[in-house]
């Protein structure tokens, strides 16, 4: 039976998303404690986007500051274009950029600084290098978040430290690594290539192993705790609308997201509260039921 209770949200670009997490249906007057209550978390993605908006980021970040009534602050990922050079300088300004805000702040990596820096424009770079260079420069201290620290839980021992969860008033958040581009699956044709290359798809089999893996802890957890919702966060929109036609046309475009999909359809189904799904890349804000029953969506991923 397809779920109907994922809710995707796409965050657009250089936008900051207050984002309530509801009380249960169920909840009483004897419910409302500290752990119950609604609370306030921002989303950005794809910011900052070329040179006006990399002059703008550090005002930007003074308005998320500003707002006293968040408790974290989550970035889904893009933090250049796709046609600017991925280069270790650029890197490292954006962490410092990253080091100024006065919540705590968690990053997911999106395609534009590792998966697409093959392009020419981007420098020729090797993706797998790049992907390796952004887990030195952001996630340098596993177990931690940037910003004013938050503890989380992380995936360091697998090799991926930018795969983290936590808590926040019983609710369930999993940011995960799960890329756009068919999750890194698209040849690096800057470098030559025409087709996924053995490491690259290596890094894909053993990324989507462990992003598997925490989507399933992730939810467990969440069971055990009686936890109001799960929260579930990644740069790729897996249902992107722009997508869909090639998709229709040919399903195995969209093929390094279909067991990651049936996951989140398997552990929604079996827990009984909301699960909201949030994703940077497509650029667009929306909000929607992908795999709400008749949804073409359904089709594509089998």
């Amino acid at each position: 039976m397809p779920s109907k209770t994922i809710t995707t949200t796409t965050a657009a670009a250089v936008l900051a998303l207050g984002l309530l997490a509801a009380q249960p249906a169920t909840a009483t007057a004897a419910d409302d404690t500290a752990d119950n209550k609604a609370f306030t978390f921002g989303v950005i993605g794809d910011i900052p986007y070329g040179e006006a908006e990399i002059a703008k980021f550090p005002a930007r970040i003074q308005d998320i500051n500003a707002d006293s009534a968040l408790k974290f602050v989550t970035h889904v990922g893009d933090i250049k274009n796709g046609s600017s050079v991925c280069s270790d300088e650029y890197f490292e300004n954006i962490r410092t950029q990253f080091d100024t805000f006065e919540h705590p702040l968690v990053f997911t990596p999106g395609d534009n600084e590792w998966v697409d820096c093959h392009r020419a424009n981007n420098g020729a770079y090797n993706p797998l290098e790049r992907l390796g260079t952004l887990r030195e420069v952001f996630f340098d201290q596993p177990g931690k978040t940037l910003g004013i620290t938050m503890p989380v839980k992380t995936q360091a021992d697998l090799g991926l430290p930018e795969n983290v969860r936590f808590t926040q008033n019983r609710v369930a958040f999993s940011v995960l690594n799960i890329q756009g581009s068919n999750n890194s699956l698209q040849p690096w044709t800057g470098l030559g290539e025409t087709t996924a290359t053995p490491e690259q798809v290596a890094e894909v089999e053993h990324r989507t192993g462990a992003v598997l893996a925490q989507i399933r802890d992730t939810f467990a957890d969440a069971e055990r705790r009686n936890d109001r919702a799960v929260v579930l966060m990644a740069q790729a929109d897996m249902f992107d609308p722009s997508l869909l036609a090639a998709a229709t046309a040919n399903p195995d475009t969209m093929s390094g997201f279909r067991d990651i999909v049936q996951a989140i359809i398997d552990e929604t189904n079996s827990f009984d509260a909301p699960v909201y799904l949030i994703n940077g890349d497509s650029h667009v804000f929306a909000e929607n039921q992908p795999l709400a029953e008749g949804s073409p969506w359904l089709n594509i991923y089998g």
